[in-house]
């Protein structure tokens, strides 16, 4: 499974960029795929996941009412819609692929995480 990430890009704070990840290869029906991110001196952290089926979602607190992640299945791609951008959502964001997640869940962890995409670059200028 090979993993596509794009649309990243320069914006100014209460601005908004489309991430958009594609996955080519062999894949389950019932995987998850997640976007995480890496800001400058930080730890890598979870943004927000999806299941292929069902749709469930998961976001993390600090990006809930601003950021949508979506997926079109039948394209194997995922999106991220980030709105009203901050300074602190600086990042390089990346997604990942989980294909064999719990049922009825939606993994944060990237540690069950299986394959990743190469990143795309996200800075958002006060």
């Amino acid at each position: 499974v090979q993993l596509q990430a794009s649309g990243g890009g320069l914006v100014q704070a209460g601005d908004s960029l489309r991430l958009s990840c594609v996955a080519s290869g062999r894949t389950s029906s019932s995987y998850a795929m997640g976007w995480f991110r890496q800001g400058p001196g930080k730890e890598r952290e979870f943004v927000a996941g999806i299941r292929r089926s069902g749709g469930r979602t998961s976001y993390a607190d600090s990006v809930k009412d601003r950021f949508t992640i979506s997926r079109d299945s039948a394209k194997n791609t995922m999106y991220l819609q980030m709105n009203s951008l901050k300074p602190e959502d600086t990042a390089v964001y990346y997604c990942a692929l989980d294909s064999t997640p719990p049922i009825d869940v939606v993994p944060r962890s990237e540690r069950v995480y299986d394959y990743w995409g190469q990143g795309t670059q996200v800075t958002v200028s006060s």
